[in-house]
């Protein structure tokens, strides 16, 4: 499994995850809303510490710098 994701759009992921994981505990969010974003942080998580996004592949998109080769 290739890495597809940057470091700028792993840190999104992440602190999407805390902002969403803050609203929760905080009660803002509950009901229907709180499972689906909670789902949502989870896959969020994932990625980002997998560096690897599977909703890239279809449409090959990468957010990882390309190496300059001299």
């Amino acid at each position: 499994m290739k890495k597809n994701m940057g470091l700028a759009d792993r840190i999104i992921r992440f602190s999407l995850a805390v902002i969403i994981a803050v609203l929760y505990f905080t009660n803002q969010i509950s009901g229907t809303a709180a499972i689906i974003l909670g789902i949502v942080a989870v896959a969020f998580i994932a990625t980002s510490f997998m560096g690897f996004c599977p909703a890239y592949l279809p449409i090959k998109l990468s957010t990882t710098k390309k190496s300059a080769k001299s």
